[in-house]
């Protein structure tokens, strides 16, 4: 099966990436606002809803190749919807455990992961550029883990979980990335892929016997922007980036989430980060910095 493909420029690919990165750094906020809600109900809700706002476009202007996905390429959409709800479900469930700066920090440690898999799966050389922009990532992202660190009262469970997320999230991108350049249309891809992780979540939310009724209507409303700012745009917004760049730089360009995430905890949750926060998201920053240039110099032909 064959699909269209149109050229976009790499500033314009690395725009949309920000904005995408922008909107999924208002996840963590948003659940921790969903109040008491069980973990599951709260990831169900938001990947069904989401689900929802990316299939009425899709049915619109891309039905034709949304029916006309092969078979293989529906199991493969399957799988990366597979990992995507696994990746929010043990996520979501991280931050009622630990903090908000901690648990984004850990769940957004992707890139290395991506790199290791995608040098020996997609094949993607890792160049020197690239190896330093996760060096500086990690280091960075060492720095705003000092600054969490309280000792005894850690809760490692809730970070463990995180790190998880951040695991099943990295294979969830790398199969987004094999398809995307296999020529499947974003609209069709993150409709399949949203759809199955949404069923998969409210099946476990069943089994698990989360209340999914009968929930504040104030949980409700912060569910329901999770799925649309989080969701349906960066989410959507970071899937359609695969298609354009190497799953290593989209994963590290989302390194600068917590900083974001840390950011926005101050006011609205009254949570105060460790002065580490400054060095460390300086170094994430240059490590996104990295990427972009190691992305750019990749693409620019030999003069």
């Amino acid at each position: 099966m064959s699909y269209s493909a149109y050229p976009t420029s790499r500033a314009v690919v690395y725009v949309w990436l920000a904005v995408g990165v922008a909107s999924v750094s208002g996840a963590a906020i948003f659940i921790r606002l969903a109040g008491d809600a069980e973990p599951l109900a709260i990831a169900a809700y938001r990947m069904l809803l989401g689900a929802v706002i990316v299939a009425v476009p899709t049915l619109l202007r891309s039905r034709r190749q949304l029916v006309g996905i092969s078979c293989a390429d529906l199991g493969l959409l399957a799988l990366s919807g597979l990992f995507l709800a696994g990746h929010f479900a043990v996520w979501t469930t991280s931050l009622t455990l630990t903090s908000v700066s901690s648990s984004v920090l850990l769940v957004t440690t992707t890139a290395i992961f991506v790199a290791a898999a995608s040098h020996f799966w997609l094949r993607d050389r890792l160049d020197r550029l690239t190896i330093a922009a996760i060096v500086a990532s990690l280091a960075g992202g060492a720095f705003l883990a000092f600054g969490e660190w309280d000792g005894a009262s850690r809760r490692l469970l809730g970070d463990a979980l995180a790190l998880t997320g951040a695991a099943l999230v990295g294979a969830h991108m790398l199969l987004g990335r094999s398809a995307r350049t296999r020529g499947i249309p974003n609209l069709p891809y993150i409709t399949v892929v949203y759809t199955v992780a949404a069923v998969l979540l409210l099946f476990g939310a069943l089994i698990a016997q989360a209340p999914l009724t009968g929930l504040p209507a104030e949980t409700y409303f912060w569910i329901a922007m999770a799925a649309i700012f989080p969701q349906a745009i960066g989410h959507s917004l970071i899937n359609w980036s695969l298609g354009h760049v190497s799953a290593t730089n989209v994963a590290l360009a989302i390194r600068a989430e917590p900083i974001i995430a840390t950011l926005l905890a101050i006011p609205v949750l009254s949570e105060t980060p460790a002065w580490t926060v400054l060095p460390g998201g300086g170094l994430i920053t240059l490590g996104v910095y990295l990427a972009i240039r190691s992305d750019a110099r990749r693409e620019t032909p030999p003069a």
